[in-house]
């Protein structure tokens, strides 16, 4: 807990708990010198004290516990962990880097999976980041074009506002495109400076209309990016919704025959997808095993050395208070 007073900021104030017992040590310390010198003064007149007492001296008692009264109040303030100045602090950071591609089309709507797919993709990727806290996620949206909607970053709580941005009302009404996902994923990887390890999460339900999926999945491939795929969706599938101006449903798409339109699930292909890159297909639970599973397999890709990060903090200034602290009963206990 931190307090700022008298322009000093005490990063630990919560121990003014010890504020007690330092004033009653003082108290103490201040009646029994005071009982010591006059008790000395009842036993021995004043003008022999120096021919019966030769060790004992007035001032130096006085100047003993001044010593200790000092080192008290210091160790007191030690506790207290004071702070000032600022001074410039490099960290080198290590970590992975990865991109969450998170289908938009208007299949994602469909409510095989409640409340909607879309819905239930966005609360799993907050549990996936949260879970990631120490790598640097970026988020990339997609349907028939993609869409880089956060760069990488550390920053959970604005990764959530970009996503957060990403409802119903800006779903895209254009069928999924995975192919032109990865291809702006690799753009990206292919504008930053070398990796190792190059990891993307698909969530998407693998409705997929590329002309040229299998093409980037060897760019990929070559390019040693690891591509996971988190299926959206169920086997049996459900209704596409078609909305209004306003983002409502207004009834279900239907084919050129008249009849709604399912959409289901397509593992085969996300299964492949993964196997090919070297990557890992999850299959989603109401709980969190499938994202325990998702990050154990990113945690086992090595460390990389990010950019390093500068930043001001203030100086640590409670070894100055135990110095003063140790000197003072040093000298008390020589006296």
């Amino acid at each position: 807990m931190k307090k700022v007073l008298f322009g000093v900021t005490w990063a630990a104030a919560q121990n003014y708990i010890w504020l007690g017992a330092a004033v009653t040590l003082l108290v103490l310390l201040a009646w029994s010198t005071r009982a010591y010198i006059q008790n000395i003064a009842k036993l021995v007149a004043p003008q022999w004290q120096k021919r019966l007492l030769l060790y004992f001296s007035k001032t130096k008692t006085f100047i003993k516990a001044v010593l200790l009264a000092v080192g008290i109040c210091a160790l007191f303030l030690a506790l207290l962990q004071p702070q000032w100045g600022k001074k410039e602090q490099v960290v080198e950071q290590e970590g992975r880097e990865l991109f969450i591609a998170l289908d938009i089309s208007r299949s994602m709507l469909a409510s095989d999976v409640k409340p909607h797919r879309l819905a239930f993709a966005k609360s799993k990727i907050k549990k996936l980041v949260k879970l990631l806290h120490a790598e640097r996620v970026g988020l990339l949206v997609f349907s028939g074009d993609a869409l880089i909607q956060c760069p990488l970053t550390r920053d959970t709580a604005a990764f959530n506002l970009f996503l957060d941005s990403v409802d119903a009302e800006t779903i895209s009404s254009g069928t999924t495109a995975i192919a032109q996902a990865l291809h702006t994923v690799l753009k990206m990887f292919t504008g930053m400076p070398a990796r190792s390890n190059k990891i993307v999460v698909l969530f998407t339900d693998g409705e997929d209309f590329s002309s040229n999926l299998n093409k980037v999945k060897e760019q990929a491939k070559k390019e040693n990016v690891h591509i996971f795929t988190y299926g959206i969706g169920t086997k049996d599938g459900a209704p596409v919704p078609v909305l209004d101006e306003d983002g409502r449903p207004v009834g279900h798409q239907k084919d050129e025959s008249g009849k709604v339109v399912f959409s289901r699930l397509n593992e085969p292909m996300l299964q492949a997808l993964s196997r090919d890159s070297g990557g890992k297909y999850i299959r989603p639970t109401q709980k969190d095993e499938d994202l325990k599973e998702l990050v154990g397999h990113v945690q086992r890709y090595e460390k990389e050395k990010l950019e390093n990060k500068e930043f001001e903090i203030e100086e640590e200034r409670y070894p100055y208070f135990l110095a003063v602290s140790f000197i003072c009963f040093l000298l008390e206990w020589l006296l």
